[in-house]
């Protein structure tokens, strides 16, 4: 049967270490109360939201019955892209209006997140430009544009970068193919620029396979990785701890309720300690993640609009 990334159920649709210190780090900007969060034992719960038709919000709406701790420790920004210019022959990063808007309001959409402990994390995706993380021509130009990813983690107050290595379209605008330096060099200099952030890799895509170059690995750069093909199982082929994969992956408007809880279940019993999940909407969602939290931390979802 065949299976999709995130990205392709979209178009479908349409048509590390994980160390306490390096996960630890939040925004100067966020609010003191995010130190006081209930706490809860069990996998990390990842949420991606797809800002073009959902609230980030939504994301802090989802406690767990037993001990009122979140449901999600994390949530994603779905997506800011990477670009290409064509006229300066470099990439750029590149907010849609949806993404600026939920930049612009940090204040609404992200610190009321980050003030129940959630981290908000940004995910970088190709846009069809011929610019991917996997064709920088140069170290210079793959720090330059670590500089920009830093540069709005910082802006922006955020917790982190996510690579989604899809759509790219290497070769277009006369870009050049994957290359074995490119991702190494981007990594490299961004883990560099930000030391207390989270980064993490959707398990997708050249720069997916291209994580070590000149004797360097950045496998422990990583913070997590996970399986990018909802519904399905697959353990990440990175060399980071269990703690920090997610072999599990499930989209909640689309993965059947059993399925969504197997894959917890076996989260747990075979000791990864991710769970990631894709397309959190508005709707009242509890009795379907309770599925899952069930098998995660031994406790229902409770909703609260």
């Amino acid at each position: 049967m065949r299976v999709f990334g995130r990205g392709r159920v979209r178009t479908a649709a349409l048509a590390l270490l994980a160390a306490a210190a390096l996960a630890g780090g939040t925004a100067a900007t966020a609010p003191a109360a995010a130190a006081a969060h209930t706490a809860k034992k069990g996998p990390t719960s990842v949420a991606y939201i797809e800002v073009n038709s959902n609230s980030m919000l939504n994301v802090g709406k989802y406690t767990l019955a037993n001990g009122g701790g979140n449901v999600f420790d994390v949530a994603v920004i779905f997506a800011a892209n990477i670009n290409y210019d064509t006229s300066k022959k470099s990439a750029y990063l590149y907010f849609n209006d949806n993404v600026q808007r939920v930049l612009d309001n940090a204040q609404t959409q992200i610190r009321p997140l980050q003030a129940k402990g959630i981290k908000v994390m940004l995910s970088v995706l190709g846009n069809h430009q011929g610019a991917g993380f996997a064709n920088f021509p140069s170290k210079t130009a793959a720090t330059a544009f670590a500089k920009q990813l830093s540069d709005a983690v910082t802006k922006y107050g955020l917790d982190g970068i996510d690579f989604d290595d899809e759509y790219a379209e290497y070769g277009n605008n006369g870009t050049g193919q994957p290359n074995s330096s490119s991702f190494v060099y981007l990594v490299s200099a961004l883990r560099d620029s930000m030391p207390g952030k989270l980064i993490s890799l959707y398990n997708i895509g050249p720069a997916a396979s291209r994580l070590s170059y000149g004797g360097v690995n950045i496998s422990s750069k990583f913070n997590y990785a996970w399986n990018p093909y909802y519904g399905t199982w697959g353990v990440p082929g990175i060399a980071l701890p269990k703690s920090a994969l997610s072999p599990a992956a499930i989209d909640i408007t689309a993965t059947p309720t059993s399925t969504a809880s197997s894959l917890a279940k076996r989260t747990v019993s075979e000791g990864y300690g991710v769970y990631l999940t894709y397309n959190l909407d508005g709707s009242d969602r509890h009795t379907y993640i309770s599925g899952f939290t069930k098998q995660l931390y031994g406790s229902d979802a409770v909703y609260t609009p």
